[in-house]
Order: C-alpha cells, then structure tokens, then sequence
C-alpha cells in the first residue's frame, strides 16, 4: 500500500468533512485537549441545513457557536462530563447528560446507540501510514474501530506522538482534515491554604511504593506538591496532569514498584499545560491505554497499594457523595470517580479518597451535611465509601455505622457548622 497516496486520496477540507454530516445523525468527537477544533467550528455554518444532530463528547473544553440558544433543535451536545461552557449552554436546552461510569462509557453507547461518524484529532502520519491519537484514548480508539461509524481525524502538527494504543493506520480513517492550531491548555490551580492542608493529611495517608490516580485541580495539585518526599510512587490514572511531570523530575515518581506496567507512568488521557505535553511525546515511560482497561476496577485493584484520590461538592454524614451536580444543577459528571474509588479498595494495601474542602462560597455553606438537598445525584454510594478528607483531618468511614460515620464526619467538618450538624443529625435520628 502507498500510504502517501492512501492519504492524499482521503485529504478532504474542513468544510467538505462537515457536509457528510445528516440531520437526524450523532457525530462522537474525541474528548477534552484532544476535540477537533476546526470541524466543530465549522458546524454552526451546516445550521440551516440541519436539524436533530447530536453530538457526542466528554468534557468540552471550548464554547462553540452551534451550542448558542438560536441553535436548540438543530444541534444538542449529548455528554459524558460537562466542560466550562456545556453548564452555561444546559440552561438553554441545548446539552444534555448521559450517566456513566468511565470504563464502560464509550462501549454501552456503542452498543445501544447508533452512532454514524467520529472526529478525532491526531498528529502527522509517519512512513508507515500511522498516527498517533495523541492526548486521548478514553473511548477514541474504540469509535475508530467500530465497523458502522464514518472516522475523520482533524490533523494537528502541534500534537505530541504518545505511545501506547494510540496508533491508527490510514487504513482505518475514510477522511482527513489538517488544522494545525493552537492546543487546548489548562494552567494549574494554585492551591489555597485549604487545599494545601488538605494535601499534606492525604500525602501522609500514601505510603511508599504507592500507586496513584489523581485529578486536577487546587486539591490534586497540593496533593502532589506533599508528596515530594515520597520515594518509588507509581501512576496509574484515568488523566495525565502537569503535578505528575514535577513529581517524575524529581524522581519521586519511578513506577519501579508497580504490579502492572512496571517501570511506566498509565493514563488514558492528558489535559494541563505545553510542559505536559512536551514530557509525553515519545515518551517511553509514559503509556496510554484504553479507557475500558485503565479504569477498569477488576485491573486497578491489581496494583499494589493502589490510592485514588477524588474530589467532590458535598458529602453526607453516613458517606454518600455527590461530585456531580448542586441539588438538580448539573454541574460536570461521574467520570472515572467511582471505577477508581472501588478499584483502590480490591488492591493489597490500597485506599479510595474523597478529597474536599469543609465549606463554600466563601466559608458560607458547608460541604459536609446533614442530607443532601433534594435533586442530589448520589455519585458514590455510602456502601463504597473509603475515607473523607478536608483540611480538619481524614474520616475513615469504611465497614463503620452510621452513628460512627456520624460522628466522624462532623470531626472533619468546619467548626463553624459542627453544632448545626448535631442538632440535624439528631432530628434525623442518625445517631
């Protein structure tokens, strides 16, 4: 096979990919850092063409003119995680949420849904006819290889060649775009002083040898900052973050005392800065892997001393926890929590971590209640719950009762809140 040809013969522009799209079709684009800027760009210029598109995708990162209120009924993004602008866009009824758990999401809408085509994005095609699917890997590969789904992949010269399952023949695509833009970058939060405390009770929770998975955000970015003298961590996370190039740097970091892929840094995708990206192009101790193994509770309990850490809105006195929406205000989604937060607890040695600050809004509310408001979606059962940390200390809330649950829960609220927090507790009878 000439692969040149091959590539030529499937190079389309951005506006002739776009006018494959139908009404009344579902177009998945990958997630994240890894959208295809260019053809969702270009979708608002198909509006008075179309009608009943939905598009399918993870955390969106950029506010595209289809998703504007003028366009309800022609476009609806169907989500698994709301990005920045799908909370502003959801009041206009044009996004939607699809519940989920990150391991098995890509493949039950495979599998009970019909979706017609893919955008992804990926690098340049080398000698061989590959590219790399670059910064995503959740559920990208699994849409390039479903037999029924059109696949366009918007090339991008800025995006870094990562290794792993990440590589796609030309044989694979039927269309190819080019847009060499800038990436899509997230800049570290600097954590407060809440944050940092909270950082320094979870870093004294992870032993040496640790496996980790962390997120983003103030939390996760003062948890790794704590760890800096830790000696031989391992990452095994569903999201590559900056907190983790700073922590391989300093050899904090060696994943040397992994059960699985030893002497490698796993994830299934990378948001966070150039600097991130820049580490993992070609880099043979980072891997990418699927989203469905990654997460996969049954391998994540495999490592040893396996710690996922994640953060939450508000969590109850018996445990339940809600990182998802306030009462029935959507607000981002399930992701990978509860696939993470369970595999932990089947590793050897290993612990899940619900990490959140004791108030909000200023030291207004508490994030620790009595009950949830009403309209709360429950994203980790109190029957899964591990330990609950603010910046007041750690609760340790597994095979414990409620009336223990109670009381250790109100010992890590904010001391603003803990007398309110008896007397609701005693209304309720929770003790």
């Amino acid at each position: 096979m000439n692969v040149n040809k091959k590539y030529q013969e499937k190079l389309v522009t951005i506006p002739e990919a776009v006018s494959k799209v139908k009404s009344n079709q579902k177009v998945v684009i990958a997630m994240a850092a890894s959208e295809p800027q260019g053809l969702l760009h270009e979708l608002e210029n198909r509006s008075d063409e179309l009608e009943n598109v939905n598009i399918v995708s993870c955390l969106m990162m950029g506010d595209y003119n289809f998703l504007k209120p003028e366009m309800k009924g022609t476009f609806l993004n169907e989500t698994w995680f709301y990005g920045p602008a799908d909370r502003e866009n959801h009041k206009h009824g044009n996004v939607t949420y699809i519940p989920n758990n990150l391991h098995e999401a890509g493949m039950k809408k495979l599998e009970n849904d019909n979706l017609n085509i893919f955008w992804g994005t990926a690098t340049p095609m080398d000698e061989n006819g590959y590219f790399s699917l670059s910064l995503g890997l959740t559920y990208e590969k699994m849409m390039v290889e479903n037999k029924n789904t059109m696949v366009v992949l918007e090339i991008n010269e800025n995006l870094p060649w990562t290794l792993g399952d990440t590589q796609v023949h030309i044989s694979q695509v039927d269309h190819i775009v080019e847009n060499t833009v800038p990436l899509i970058e997230v800049p570290p939060i600097e954590p407060g002083e809440e944050e940092k405390k909270i950082g320094e009770y979870v870093a004294e929770m992870i032993e040496d040898g640790s496996t980790l998975q962390l997120g983003i955000g103030g939390i996760p970015n003062a948890i790794a900052h704590s760890l800096r003298n830790k000696k031989d961590l391992g990452i095994h996370t569903e999201m590559f973050t900056d907190g983790m190039v700073e922590l391989f740097k300093e050899g904090v970091i060696t994943n040397q005392k992994k059960t699985l892929w030893k002497g490698k840094m796993v994830g299934t995708f990378a948001m966070g800065t150039k600097k991130l990206y820049d580490f993992i192009d070609t880099n043979l101790a980072v891997e990418f892997q699927q989203g469905n193994v990654t997460n996969d509770p049954y391998i994540i309990g495999q490592n040893h001393k396996m710690v996922s850490v994640n953060t939450a809105l508000q969590v109850d006195l018996t445990g339940q926890v809600c990182s998802e929406a306030i009462a029935n205000k959507h607000y981002s989604g399930t992701g990978g929590q509860v696939d993470t937060h369970r595999g932990a607890q089947r590793s050897e040695g290993g612990k899940g971590i619900i990490a959140l600050r004791s108030s909000a809004k200023n030291g207004e509310i508490s994030t620790i209640v009595a009950e949830l408001p009403a309209g709360s979606k429950i994203t980790l059962g109190r029957n899964d719950i591990d330990y609950v940390v603010t910046e007041y200390g750690a609760a340790h809330l597994k095979g414990k009762s409620i009336r223990e649950r109670v009381d250790a829960m109100i010992g890590i609220a904010h001391p603003d809140f803990r007398d309110e927090l008896r007397e609701k507790a005693d209304k309720l009878k929770l003790w």
